[in-house]
């Protein structure tokens, strides 16, 4: 089963294979290596260009791949708060984190009900239209640099912020396939952010 594992984390546990007697093998973004008492596939989160097959346990193209910094834009949001930032490797150079209450969901029915899910829709939208204007307020002037986007929260909500604004769709184009799981939306969450951010998916066969 795959699991996600930060990448120091990721090189001390693989380091002391290096150079043993094996396969490696580089194809479609990941690096397969079969050691004499395990299997592992890693794929680094920025993806891995090298291809290539080895017949030794050789991971310098994946240890370059994952020691590699990008510039990404970060945008996480969930019915009651957003951040939004960019990271120059893990160092958060520009943020804004910002909420707004958004009543629960209700149980009861009757006319209480329908004006209930009003208001609930009401603080929703004028929560996703704060964030998307603070996200393109924060972000455009660092469009030419981004190399990918990181989104994560509630999947509804962030599509609803990016379609709130077209000046957002490059965030869409350049978004990494990961969402990222995280509680409310805060500064120290985007602040721990990168460890998820260059973690790599990691699976022993």
């Amino acid at each position: 089963m795959a699991r996600f594992v930060g990448r120091e984390n990721v090189r001390k546990r693989l380091t002391p294979l290096e150079g043993e007697p094996g396969r490696t093998t580089y194809a479609d973004g990941a690096a397969r290596i079969e050691a004499a008492s395990e299997t592992i596939v890693v794929r680094p989160p920025f993806g891995l260009a090298h291809e290539g097959d080895y017949e030794a346990v050789r991971l310098e193209p994946l240890f370059k791949a994952l020691a590699a910094d990008h510039v990404v834009a970060a945008l996480l949001v969930r019915l009651g708060g957003y951040a939004v930032g960019v990271f120059e490797g893990e160092r958060l150079v520009v943020s804004k984190v910002g909420s707004r209450f958004v009543k629960g969901r209700h149980k009861k029915g009757g006319s209480s009900s329908g004006r209930f899910s009003r208001r609930r829709d009401e603080q929703a939208r004028a929560l996703i239209e704060e964030a998307a204007e603070v996200a393109v307020r924060v972000l455009e002037p660092w469009r030419d640099r981004v190399e990918f986007a990181a989104l994560g929260g509630d999947r509804t909500a962030i599509d609803r912020v990016l379609a709130a604004d077209p000046e957002l769709g490059w965030l869409a184009e350049k978004a990494l396939p990961r969402l990222f799981s995280v509680p409310e939306p805060r500064q120290a969450v985007l602040e721990r952010l990168p460890y998820d951010l260059y973690s790599a998916e990691f699976s022993v066969e």
